[in-house]
Parts: structure tokens; C-alpha cells; sequence
């Protein structure tokens, strides 16, 4: 259920989360969820000193399905991906990766766990901007060496970074070696695309990645997503305001009043 009365404050998904107060009341998950890549059952989560309000009653993703969570501006859905990746705990209910709950890990486990498991695409793309596009698609194989592994076994680190960001269609031996500040809007949001998949993470978790994007630049930018997911059986979970792209998503939630 989403009640809104204010906007939830934002997270920078690289800080540290603000302090857990509520106790952590676990819910346990049916057969099939176990077998989710991620699984939520009776999520409930509110800000302190806020009545705003996330719910969900029951969510269930799969490997290699691409969910589309809809909901306008303020509406929680940041919050949302970082309940989603461990980043913050809910109060009541369970969050599961791979059927390992965040809330049973320490915050060193969950680090680990969403650093081998978990790809992000922030809206703001995130870039360390005096390095390259190659080394910024290289940096999760810097805190995970199950990605690291995974990325080798391809065909080699660095090559397995330049075929990936060839797939998003930044092939150019010069465009992988720009810095990332000086790298256009478009391509900031490919390289932050190539890094969430570097490594083959099992779940994909994306915050308005599209939204500076015209219609066009949109689809063309998630079916280079998409083939790239489908190929790695990656999972993907984007939130966005925009309606216009549930026809390019097999499943989608609205997150807007109301059960969800």
C-alpha cells in the first residue's frame, strides 16, 4: 500500500543508510518465492517522523523477467529500490535475494551479497567522473569477486567490459577511454548500464534510467538493456514515473494507493 502525505527523503545509494529503528518483523516466504530471484512478502516501511507509508502485499521476480514499477513523482519508489537491494530494511514483512534474506545478514553480509548479486542504474548515473567509461564499467569487479569471476570466464575482465559497452553501442576504442565527464548524457547513461551488468549479477535494480531520454532514444536504449539482461539471465527491476513504458515490460506494478 502507498499512502503519501510528504516525500520520503532520498538516499544516495553509495552513502551510508540513516540508522534502522523499528524492529524487524519477519514474514515467512510461500514455496515459490523461494525459488524468486527476488521475493517480497507484506512489506511495510515508513520514515520517521513521516506518514508516508510503502506496502507491498506480495512480489515475486524471477530470473530473467523485466518488472516495470510505475509511480508518479514522490511516490516512493527510490525508496523502494533501496528497500529492494538491502540498502534499507522494512519494518514489517521480508525482502529476499535469491532466497537469503537482508534482514538476516549483518551490514557487512549485505554489503557482500548486493555487491555479487545486485546491479544498479542510478538516475543520476553515478559515474566516477575523472575515470573512463571502461574503468567506471570495470568498478563492481573491484568489490566483488564472484563478478569479477563471472566476467573473466567470458573471455577476459577488460574485454568482457569493451564487449559490453560495444552492445550498448559504445564500440569506439576512443568513446571507452573518454573520462566520464565528458562523456554525453546518452552515453553516462550506457556506461552506468554496462557497470550495473558487468559480472552477470542476478537482479538489475534501475531508478528512472530513461528519464532524460526522448521516446525514441528510450526504446532503443532498453531493448540494448534487454538483450544484454536476456543473454546473462539477469533479472530487471526499473522504477519510473513514465506510463509510456509499460508496453516495453512483461510485467508491471503500479505503486500508486491502494494495495499493491
Amino acid at each position: 500500500m502507498y499512502k503519501q502525505a510528504q516525500t520520503a527523503p532520498e538516499l544516495d545509494l553509495e552513502g551510508s543508510p540513516p540508522p534502522q529503528t523499528a524492529k524487524v518483523e519477519v514474514t515467512p516466504l510461500s514455496e515459490s518465492q523461494l525459488e524468486s530471484v527476488l521475493a517480497v512478502k507484506n512489506l511495510s516501511f515508513a520514515w520517521p517522523s513521516s506518514s508516508f507509508q510503502i506496502g507491498i502485499t506480495d512480489l515475486n521476480v524471477k530470473s530473467d523477467e523485466h518488472w516495470l514499477l510505475e509511480g508518479p513523482s514522490g511516490s516512493g519508489k527510490s525508496t523502494l529500490l533501496q528497500l529492494l537491494g538491502g540498502v534499507l530494511l522494512p519494518q514489517q514483512g521480508q525482502v529476499q535475494i535469491l532466497g537469503q534474506s537482508w534482514a538476516a545478514l549483518t551490514a557487512a553480509q549485505r554489503d557482500l551479497r548486493r555487491a555479487d548479486h545486485v546491479g544498479f542504474i542510478f538516475q543520476q548515473f553515478n559515474l566516477v567522473p575523472y575515470l573512463s567509461a571502461l574503468e567506471n564499467t570495470l568498478l563492481p569487479c573491484r568489490f566483488s569477486p564472484a563478478r569479477c569471476k563471472a566476467a573473466e570466464s567470458s573471455g577476459g575482465l577488460k574485454d568482457e567490459a569493451r564487449r559490453l559497452l560495444a552492445a550498448l553501442g559504445l564500440g569506439a576504442k576512443e568513446i571507452q577511454l573518454r573520462r566520464a565527464a565528458r562523456l554525453s548524457v546518452g552515453q553516462q547513461q550506457r556506461v552506468a548500464a554496462a557497470r550495473a551488468l558487468i559480472g552477470r549479477p542476478s537482479l538489475v535494480l534501475a531508478d528512472e534510467p530513461t528519464s532524460a531520454l526522448d521516446a525514441g532514444n528510450r526504446a532503443a536504449f532498453l531493448e540494448l538493456l534487454f538483450s544484454e539482461a536476456r543473454s546473462a539471465k539477469t533479472a530487471i527491476v526499473l522504477v519510473s514515473h513514465d506510463t509510456s513504458l509499460r508496453p516495453h515490460f512483461e510485467r508491471h506494478l503500479t505503486l500508486e494507493g491502494g494495495l499493491c
